[in-house]
């Protein structure tokens, strides 16, 4: 059974840290199709970072490029989301999400765009303070 755990949400100031965690259960990140995307009252659903298969090239949201850095560790079977110079506009819940690999293979960066996941975690509120 597929099961995404998100964690690490909080509140903080502008310009502060987070460090969002996923812990995936019933495959491998690793060969999967694996995500952050975030979601705000009103607003479509946008897709924040994700990781090709491996982890060898990684991909962005032009509004959070150079401030958030996506990692997966393969031990722990857990992907992570490093936050940093948070700014109000990145008040959202964020979710982790995952696909099987064909659906992001040939396309890693499209996946983030116009992709529909087929698994996603609970979701994790961050909060940004001005």
């Amino acid at each position: 059974q597929v099961q995404l755990q998100e964690s690490g949400g909080g509140s903080v100031q502008s310009g502060g840290s987070l460090r969002l965690s996923c812990t995936a259960s019933g495959f491998m990140i690793s060969r999967n199709c694996m995500g952050w995307f975030r979601q705000t009252p009103g607003k479509m659903r946008e897709g924040v970072a994700s990781m090709s298969i491996g982890g060898g090239s990684t991909y962005y949201a032009d509004s959070v490029k150079g401030r958030f850095t996506i990692s997966q560790d393969n031990d722990k079977n857990t992907l992570n989301l490093q936050m940093d110079s948070l700014k109000p506009e990145d008040t959202a819940m964020y979710y982790c999400a995952a696909d099987p690999p064909a659906k992001c293979l040939f396309r890693p960066a499209g996946w983030l765009t116009a992709s529909s996941p087929k698994y996603w975690g609970q979701g994790t509120q961050v909060t940004v303070s001005s």
